[in-house]
C-alpha cells in the first residue's frame, strides 16, 4: 500500500511540472528601446566621407515669377584700376604680388626708361635752350626801354619758359620712376616680371576691391524688359556647392545685343569675406513682374522621394541624419516650394541628399539601421 502512494505521488508531482504557464508567465519581456529613432538615418563615418555633403538654409522668399540667367563675376568697375608705365621702361624691382592687398599710393614697382642714349641726348639739348634762351632774355631785358620792343621781351620770355619745361621732361626720363597704386584693394592679376620691358600699352596690374563684386550676365529680351532695377536676385555658383547668395540689380541694358538677342544685366553683390573671385561662372535668378507671395523654398536636389512620401535629410550630428517628411508644392526653377514640414533657418542636405535616400531605403518596414 505505502509503495502505492509512493507511485502516486511521483505521479502528481510529474504533472505538475508539464502544467502551462501563468498568464504573467506568458508575457514576453519588454524589447530594450532602440538607440536610434525611426527617423534618423546613422551612416558609417567611411561612408561619410566619401558623400561629400553639402547643406544650405532653408529660406523664405518672393515665390513671383522669375528668369534664370547664367554670367561671370568681375570686379566692381567704379572700385578697379589697370596700372601701367607712361613710357618704355625696363622693371628693375616689384614690391607687390597677386593677392595682395595695397594702400591707394602704394608703390608697386619701380622702373627705368630703356633709352638712356637719347633721354641723355635730349637732356643736353634742352639744357642748351635753356642757356641759349636765359641769355637772349637778359640781352633784350636790358634793352628793352632803347632798342628792343618789348614784344621780343616776351617771346624771348615765353622761348625760356618752353625749353625749361623740356629740360624737365628729358631730366625726368633719366631718373627710375615708380609704379603706384591708384586705389585700395586687392592686386588681381600682375603681368610683368622683375627686369621685363613694359610700354605705355602694357597693362602691368590689375587692382580692385573685392570686397563689392559684379554679376554679369545675359537676358534675353523678352525676359530682361521685365526685370527692374533694385530687383533682388538670387545667385549660385559651382564653386560653392549648396550656398545661396543674394544680390540686387544695379543696371539693365538699353541696348540689345544684334547677334545674340539679349540685354545685358548687371547684379551687384557683397563678398566680404573675399571667398568669391572674379571670373567665377555664376547662374542668377531673377524676379520678374509681380513677386507674388512668400513661400519656403528649398533646392530641387534637398527633396527626395523615400517610401511613397517626400522627404529631406537634415544634419543631427555628424553621422545622423533626421528624415523628415514634407508637403511639396510648386516647382521654382531651381528650387521646390515646401508647404509643411520645414520652417525657414533650417538648415538641409543638398548635395548628397540621394545617397542618403538609398541609404534609408536599405531600412527595413522604413526604420533606419546602423551598417
Amino acid at each position: 500500500m505505502k509503495r502505492l502512494i509512493l507511485i502516486l505521488a511521483l505521479l502528481a508531482l510529474s504533472c505538475s511540472k508539464g502544467e502551462a504557464p501563468t498568464d504573467h508567465d506568458a508575457a514576453a519581456p519588454a524589447a530594450p528601446p532602440s538607440d536610434h529613432p525611426a527617423n534618423v538615418l546613422q551612416v558609417e563615418e567611411t561612408m561619410l566621407r566619401d558623400l561629400r555633403l553639402t547643406t544650405t538654409k532653408v529660406e523664405r522668399r518672393a515665390a513671383g515669377e522669375g528668369v534664370t540667367v547664367v554670367g561671370e563675376l568681375q570686379p566692381d568697375q567704379n572700385r578697379y584700376a589697370e596700372v601701367g608705365s607712361p613710357v618704355t621702361a625696363r622693371v628693375t624691382r616689384l614690391l607687390a604680388a597677386p593677392g595682395d592687398r595695397v594702400r591707394a599710393g602704394q608703390l608697386l614697382a619701380v622702373a627705368q626708361s630703356i633709352d638712356l642714349g637719347r633721354a641723355r641726348a635730349d637732356r643736353d639739348a634742352a639744357a642748351a635752350r635753356v642757356r641759349f634762351a636765359t641769355a637772349t632774355l637778359e640781352r633784350r631785358r636790358a634793352l628793352a626801354d632803347r632798342i628792343v620792343p618789348r614784344r621780343e621781351v616776351q617771346e624771348a620770355e615765353a622761348d625760356l619758359a618752353a625749353a625749361q619745361a623740356d629740360l624737365r621732361a628729358a631730366e625726368s626720363a633719366l631718373q627710375a620712376f615708380t609704379l603706384e597704386s591708384p586705389i585700395a584693394g586687392t592686386v588681381i592679376e600682375r603681368n610683368v616680371a622683375n627686369g621685363a620691358l613694359i610700354d605705355p600699352e602694357h597693362v602691368a596690374f590689375r587692382i580692385g576691391d573685392l570686397a563689392n563684386l559684379w554679376l554679369v550676365a545675359h537676358a534675353f529680351e523678352r525676359d530682361a524688359v521685365r526685370v527692374a532695377v533694385g530687383a533682388t536676385a538670387r545667385i549660385t555658383l559651382a564653386a560653392f556647392p549648396g550656398r545661396t547668395f543674394t544680390g540686387r540689380v544695379t543696371f539693365v541694358g538699353r541696348q540689345v545685343e544684334a547677334a545674340s538677342r539679349t540685354i545685358p544685366i548687371r547684379v551687384e553683390l557683397a563678398n566680404p569675406d573675399l571667398s568669391l573671385r572674379p571670373g567665377m561662372s555664376a547662374s542668377a535668378f531673377l524676379q520678374v513682374g509681380n513677386a507674388g507671395e512668400n513661400v519656403v523654398a528649398v533646392p530641387v536636389a534637398a527633396l527626395q522621394r523615400v517610401r511613397d512620401q517626400w522627404v529631406v535629410f537634415l544634419p543631427k550630428s555628424d553621422r545622423a541624419f533626421e528624415i523628415r517628411p514634407v508637403g511639396r508644392g510648386r516647382d521654382l526653377q531651381q528650387e521646390v516650394e515646401i508647404l509643411t514640414g520645414l520652417t525657414p533657418g533650417e538648415t538641409v542636405v543638398v548635395d548628397g541628399a540621394f545617397l542618403l535616400k538609398a541609404e534609408a531605403e536599405k531600412g527595413e518596414g522604413g526604420g533606419a539601421h546602423e551598417h
